[in-house]
């Protein structure tokens, strides 16, 4: 199969080219599954998510091999196109990042999310060229959504941040990306700058004051990502619902909001 013959990963290359792509990130199989069943067109994991799921925190720290696990049980649990969040690639070495991204296609993915972080531009453009060589010797036309962390660590002033994010985009652009990735990119006119200064499509995370998503829609944006929102939420509710628990014993409030047994079970039943 060449890399034009995988039609997951021509689904999830097609996703960004118009419209908006909404992607509720998940952490595992299970929550997977039922972020499919609501609708989603496709699947992309949360790196801290992940990461916590396993007891560990985010940042480069889980074993690869666990991610590349989680990967497996998630394309085994839902049928779209599933992207994988490789953080930094857990390793400074290009060659090293390239046999985990290939790991990580081998267990099912057709997209992933790798970051420059505090990096330097230039170590991110050798992960990416090695990223999309593995693609392509495995068949894959992988999709790689290039995040930088301009916004998020601020790395440029307010006033030139736009101008650092295009410039990084541009240089990740030549090395192979897919999509650029802006994460704490919140203002509407700083989103426009950024969408029609880059031909990659751009992906915004939820942030405090975001605009909507048909807002984002008109501003450019091809790709809107939860990130860890959805599992701190998730952890919030269960710290609250365990402590109540721990407190008086009452099993009210632990069962009332419950999705019943037989609709989680029957919702994880193999449908392959």
């Amino acid at each position: 199969m060449t890399s034009q013959e995988n039609p997951a990963a021509e689904r999830f290359h097609h996703l960004h080219r118009e419209g908006l792509l909404v992607l509720p990130n998940a952490w595992d199989a299970g929550s997977a599954r039922l972020i499919e069943s609501l609708g989603a067109k496709a699947i992309a994991t949360t790196s801290a998510g992940v990461a916590w799921s396993h007891g560990f925190p985010d940042g480069d720290t889980l074993p690869w091999p666990l991610l590349r696990a989680t990967v497996a049980d998630i394309a085994r649990a839902v049928r779209v196109p599933v992207s994988a969040d490789v953080e930094g690639g857990y390793s400074n070495d290009p060659a090293a990042v390239g046999e985990t991204v290939a790991a990580v296609i081998e267990a099912g993915a057709i997209g992933i999310n790798i970051e420059d972080g505090a990096g330097a531009p230039e170590l991110l453009c050798a992960k990416i060229e090695r990223a999309k060589s593995a693609g392509e010797r495995l068949g894959v036309k992988l999709f790689v959504n290039a995040r930088t962390d301009v916004y998020l660590r601020g790395l440029a002033t307010n006033e030139r941040r736009v101008e650092e994010t295009l410039a990084r985009a541009e240089r990740y652009r030549s090395a192979g990306a897919d999509g650029i990735f802006v994460p704490g990119l919140a203002d509407p006119e700083e989103i426009r700058a950024v969408a029609q200064g880059s031909p990659l499509p751009l992906n915004v995370m939820a942030w405090r004051g975001l605009p909507s998503a048909a807002e984002l829609e008109a501003l450019g944006v091809r790709r809107l990502s939860a990130g860890a929102g959805i599992i701190q939420a998730a952890y919030a509710k269960t710290r609250r619902l365990a402590a109540a628990f721990l407190e008086t014993g009452a099993s009210d409030a632990v069962t009332s909001e419950s999705k019943s047994y037989p609709e989680i079970n029957a919702l994880l039943t193999d449908r392959r």
